[in-house]
């Protein structure tokens, strides 16, 4: 069974219930961060000592408070960690269920679990650990079930951005300006039209704003 394991949540309900599954597991090592600087620095200074944690389990979500935090989510934690010690293993321990964002962090293959905090969590992230530590991956089955869907819609990134960019009110001249800020192509105002008409077209929206209102429904944004 894993050796040295990390917790990446900010409840301390949560923290103290995946913290009686590891003791339940014999895990002995068990290391517990509310803030995804504090995670980063512990899982760098265990890597630096030689003494690296075997994994990770992670939230998605941190709210944010007084402290400001140059890692703000779990899926940035995770990257991060993972470019530096390419052998730690994942378990997504998160409410967050939406099939872009699970898709999304499939796809990077640096994720080894996906567990949803559901009535089930616990038991689920049970069977995620054992499956994990003998070399499988694990996802809930709420997980599997949505990703399963024949109709699974996922947005690439460019799609992402200028639908989110437009439901929060930027007219196309800025999320123009936004997207070369941020170093996303295309950025053109001619290609966010004509994604935007395609997109209208593919989800039988008749206006920009019944596409958001159907996105959202959809939880694709």
């Amino acid at each position: 069974m894993f050796k040295k394991v990390l917790v990446a949540e900010d409840m301390d309900s949560i923290n103290h219930a995946v913290a009686v599954v590891l003791q339940e597991l014999g895990i002995q090592e068990v290391a517990h961060a509310q803030y995804c600087d504090k995670a980063w620095l512990m899982a760098k200074k265990a890597l630096n000592e030689g003494n690296p944690f075997d994994l990770l389990i992670c939230d998605l979500s941190f709210k944010p408070d007084h402290r400001e935090e140059k890692i703000t989510s779990g899926k940035e934690l995770i990257a991060c960690l993972k470019q530096e010690d390419p052998s730690l293993q994942v378990i997504v321990n998160s409410i967050e269920d939406h099939p872009q964002t699970v898709k999304e962090l499939l796809e990077t293959e640096n994720i080894d679990g996906y567990v949803c905090k559901d009535r089930n969590g616990l038991k689920e992230l049970h069977k995620a650990l054992l499956e994990v530590y003998n070399g499988g991956k694990y996802n809930s089955p709420s997980i599997e079930k949505a990703l399963q869907q024949n109709n699974l819609l996922v947005l690439n990134d460019f799609e992402i951005h200028i639908v989110n960019y437009l439901a929060l009110g930027f007219t196309q001249d800025e999320i123009q300006q936004k997207l070369k800020d941020e170093n996303i192509k295309p950025s053109s105002k001619s290609a966010i039209e004509k994604r935007l008409k395609e997109l209208r077209e593919e989800f039988n929206a008749n206006t920009n704003p019944h596409l958001i209102g159907i996105m959202k429904d959809l939880k694709l944004i």
